[in-house]
């Protein structure tokens, strides 16, 4: 007998509060929505709030929407999280896509959810992945993105900085047990909470019909070499043309730099950025790595609150 592990998305909300001292007197009002971007496709989203939403979150790879969860709830604002092709609850990408890591493959495809779900947004906050396909929407949709928030991510997202991220995502296709999964992400993560983490896992991955785990965005990986969800594996050649993107930016941008030794970024990348946009702002986070939504989401939602929405 195959033992089943309950799962409701929205019944966690909870513990987020709790961890990170938020109030709750009652859930967050989210629902799930999905948007269709091309015949057959279609991107998924948590929407927060049931008034216009304010602001776009784009999670990194391997990730999905819910990874913003205790920021949405920090900001307390109405909000979209869209979960990216081939992450959480959206298809897959599409034929000429460029697959997972196609920063501007996203962007065609989030800018239709977008125009959809948050046409007068007042920010895009993107991490990781979710940050370059944030660069690479100002090109595709510049007049969806009024400020720009970049967690951790710059086009210089590569080499030996990004070797614990890349080991753990291209580890097992596939786990036996939830625990054996959670053991794992746990010596990955050895900073965070393992209730936090149990929580992301349940979000990111799913039980198969036999009880094996996997996480979800894997089903849409074809596991041959060279096809990694690895930054590693991204041509220096798109992380040029990212550069003369931002190169060209003219809305507000913040770059939120983690400082620990997980971050990907380094002061090169950091010195790159103003150089080429000198007007931008940048903001260390001395305790958080690369996910800075996991590490210090309470921060990361104060300067997001400062530097999107205050006049």
């Amino acid at each position: 007998m195959v033992e089943r592990i309950a799962y409701d998305e929205f019944g966690m909300f909870h513990e987020n509060a709790a961890e990170y001292g938020l109030p709750y007197d009652e859930p967050p009002v989210v629902r799930r929505e999905w948007v269709e971007v091309a015949p057959g496709r279609r991107l998924s989203a948590l929407v927060w709030n049931r008034a216009d939403p304010e602001l776009v979150l784009l999670h990194g790879g391997s990730q999905n929407a819910h990874t913003w969860d205790t920021v949405a709830m920090a900001l307390n604002r109405p909000v979209v999280a869209i979960d990216l092709p081939g992450h959480g609850h959206s298809d897959g990408p599409g034929e000429h896509h460029g697959g997972q890591l196609s920063a501007e493959g996203n962007a065609v495809d989030v800018a239709k959810a977008v125009r959809a779900l948050a046409p007068a947004a007042r920010g895009v906050v993107g991490m990781s992945l979710g940050g370059l396909t944030t660069i690479a929407l100002t090109k595709e949709a510049p007049e969806l993105v009024r400020k720009v928030v970049l967690v951790d991510a710059l086009p210089g997202i590569k080499g030996a900085r990004a070797k614990q991220i890349t080991d753990f995502v291209n580890g097992p296709p596939s786990f036996k047990s939830f625990d054996e999964l959670l053991e794992r992400t746990v010596r990955y993560n050895p900073t965070r909470s393992v209730s936090s983490l149990r929580r992301g896992i349940l979000h990111n991955a799913e039980q198969l019909e036999d009880g094996t785990w996997v996480w979800r965005w894997a089903r849409h990986r074809s596991h041959e070499p060279g096809d990694q969800e690895s930054p590693r594996q991204v041509d220096d050649t798109l992380y040029d043309q990212l550069w003369e993107m931002v190169s060209a930016i003219s809305v507000p941008l913040l770059l939120a730099r983690g400082m620990r030794s997980e971050s990907v970024l380094g002061d090169e990348d950091e010195a790159e950025l103003l150089r080429r946009l000198p007007g931008a702002r940048v903001e260390h986070f001395a305790e958080a790595g690369h996910s800075l939504q996991g590490d210090t989401p309470l921060e990361l939602a104060a300067l997001i609150e400062e530097f999107v929405f205050a006049e």
